[in-house]
């Protein structure tokens, strides 16, 4: 009854007109930039986190959560339409809800992956409803040993689950440390790696680097690549889903659901690879496995359900232990800090509005999602025809003002543009941006953590080994690092070939 007393409250927080206008506006934001074919959530909030520096810290938290999970509504609607991708968690959608337009379907695939989404989004949130409090009181007996080894085992999981080469990852994290540590020493005072500038005595800022890695980076790549847009022409009728479509998807839908709140909870899990898993144990499950692919309704429930409830799955450990799953969630992490509020286990007694009037914002963020998806599909596939020429400078203009904006700074205009080419070249060469961003981000709270536990152990690392939860999370990061070694050491043991010859 206290967890449904202290969500009326956050109702009550969420209703207020200026709340449930940012969350609107995130929320048709989030939808636009999932439609629209190289952008992406990561880079839309990475360009309007400075707007919220002028407001509330429950308003901004509330419009750049609902651009997230709004992009994962919209991404299905170029899925579907155009075969494009519209965010990364829709890939898998193009491979049945293209099909299914194709056949003249494009209606049913819509308005399937629109409630499927929103059921999987509401049960997400549900389960996150219930599940932070008790996890928030846990994690109140952690101290500074127990949040080191959490944020060291959540970088190594993340740069283990990454899509490309691990020692690629690896290497971005260290970048990404390195960088995080720019400016004045927290404890001792010193000045480090600032080569007698004084801008960055203050360390590097979270904006400049978000806004050239994620906006000016995609905009250098889709300049030099052409995207065909062409839209499917076909009539988009019959949104609403038949009782045989439900029929067929309903267990997708569940299962879709359970998959990507479990997923969406671990560090690197997130919206991309619980859509990836959730279709392929559809797949598995599926009596006419064959079919898939050629347009069968359960194979955009499944995955559209699956990334709507890691989306909502993903808060968790951000909002209970101030860890971020993923590089988005990184992002609201930096721009708590930056209104002064620290996520993790103390947030729900200090700052109960912002923890309770998130998750209401959410629920009334998933009606007013199906609300804008459902009957304004004709709108958004206008949006869809806005040519890159006119949208690339005015996202470029709308970087250079923020950055420029936030400290008055032009030293953070030239580290945009740094980062911007730096990101640019790190795509080019299969370089991960989400291990560096998560490195950077919790790269002084980790270190922070880890003098803490030394001062407190008076210098002896023992610490770490002698505290149960410590050294658990400590052993599984270092097993994930060996594991990647093992197949070679397996190769280069004496006598293996001749094992082989046998």
């Amino acid at each position: 009854m206290d967890i449904l007393h202290q969500l009326l409250m956050g109702f009550t927080v969420a209703l207020q007109p200026a709340n449930l206008l940012y969350c609107l506006l995130g929320c048709m934001i989030g939808t636009m930039v999932g439609v629209l074919p190289g952008l992406g959530p990561t880079a839309a909030m990475s360009l309007l986190l400075p707007v919220t520096f002028h407001v509330t810290p429950v308003s901004a938290v509330i419009m750049l959560s609902g651009i997230f999970y709004g992009a994962m509504y919209g991404g299905s609607i170029t899925s579907i339409l155009v075969n494009i991708p519209g965010e990364a968690a829709s890939v898998v959608t193009t491979l049945d809800g293209y099909q299914m337009a194709r056949q003249g379907r494009a209606g049913r695939a819509l308005g399937i992956s629109a409630f499927g989404s929103f059921i999987a989004g509401t049960l997400g949130l549900i389960g996150l409803t219930f599940l932070a409090p008790p996890l928030a009181k846990a994690a109140l007996k952690f101290g500074p040993p127990e949040y080191f080894a959490l944020m060291v085992l959540g970088l190594i999981v993340l740069t283990f689950l990454s899509s490309g080469s691990m020692v690629k990852a690896l290497m971005m994290a260290s970048f990404g440390l390195l960088v995080g540590s720019v400016g004045t020493d927290t404890v001792t005072g010193t000045a480090r790696f600032t080569f007698g500038i004084t801008s960055l005595m203050d360390g590097v800022g979270m904006i400049p680097v978000v806004m050239g890695l994620f906006g000016i980076s995609e905009m250098l790549l889709n300049i030099e690549s052409k995207i065909d847009r062409e839209i499917f022409r076909t009539r988009v009728k019959g949104l609403l889903p038949t009782l045989e479509d439900w029929r067929q998807s309903s267990w997708a839908i569940i299962r879709g659901t359970v998959i990507g709140f479990f997923l969406g909870i671990l560090p690197g899990g997130g919206a991309v690879l619980s859509s990836f898993v959730s279709y392929a144990v559809e797949k598995r499950c599926s009596k006419y496995p064959e079919k898939f692919g050629t347009g069968v309704i359960e194979g955009v429930a499944s995955p559209e359900s699956a990334n709507n409830s890691a989306a909502q799955s993903s808060f968790i450990p951000l909002m209970t232990l101030g860890i971020p799953a993923n590089v988005v969630m990184a992002m609201l992490l930096g721009a708590l800090i930056i209104h002064g509020v620290t996520p993790g286990p103390l947030l729900l007694s200090q700052h109960p509005e912002i923890f309770w009037g998130l998750i209401a914002s959410m629920y009334l963020g998933n009606v007013l999602l199906v609300i804008l998806n459902v009957p304004l599909i004709g709108m958004w596939v206008q949006v869809l025809k806005v040519p890159y020429p006119i949208l690339m400078p005015l996202i470029i203009l709308f970087c250079l003002i923020g950055s420029y904006t936030v400290a008055n700074s032009v030293m953070d205009v030239f580290l945009m543009l740094l980062f911007g080419v730096v990101g640019y070249v790190m795509k080019k060469l299969k370089y991960d941006a989400p291990p560096f961003i998560l490195a950077f981000v919790l790269g002084p709270i980790l270190e922070y953590s880890l003098k803490q536990s030394l001062i407190f152990s008076k210098g002896s690392f023992m610490i770490f080994v002698t505290r149960p939860i410590t050294a658990t999370c400590l052993a599984a990061a270092m097993v994930l690092l060996l594991l990647p070694l093992l197949p070679k050491i397996g190769r280069r043991r004496p006598g293996a070939t001749h094992e082989s010859d046998i």
